[in-house]
């Protein structure tokens, strides 16, 4: 792990939690593509008002990333990097775009948590995040949702 004030947490979090010692490494990462929206939804992280993040499957592939596991964690840092909590994943599920529901917007807990919003959101992000590739966003497209709750 890179990030020293990652490795720091985690390494607190093992010391607490010595059943987790042999599991893989959490991935580290900030949500979102600004630093006002990183720290916001970080801050809604540890006000366990987020519980969810969602990727689009191209956006994965081409990145050659693995989808996330049950029961895998990851730190959550602000924009600067500093880690601020460890979440777990609790439940993944690839469906298309257009099938999200507004009980899962709420859990992502973008801009007024309702789904208009999560859509708008999470279609500028994709669109960005798939450009390089020249890809665009479709509402077919398969997305992973990641739900998850803070552990430390």
């Amino acid at each position: 792990m890179e990030n020293s004030s990652a490795r720091h947490m985690w390494g607190d979090f093992l010391d607490a939690h010595l059943q987790y010692a042999f599991v893989d490494p959490p991935k580290v990462l900030h949500f979102c593509n600004t630093e006002l929206e990183a720290n916001r939804s970080t801050a809604l992280v540890l006000d366990q008002i987020k519980k969810a993040t969602t990727y689009s499957l191209l956006g994965l592939q081409h990145r050659k990333e693995s989808l996330p596991k049950i029961g895998s964690f990851m730190v959550i840092t602000n924009w600067e990097g500093k880690a601020q909590c460890i979440v777990r994943t609790t439940a993944v599920q690839l469906k298309p775009f257009y099938s999200i529901t507004k009980d899962y917007a709420l859990k992502e807990a973008i801009d007024d948590h309702s789904l208009e919003a999560w859509k708008k959101a999470t279609w500028e992000r994709f669109s960005e995040e798939l450009k390089p590739f020249n890809k665009v966003p479709k509402e077919s497209m398969i997305v992973v949702c990641q739900e998850f709750e803070k552990v430390f």
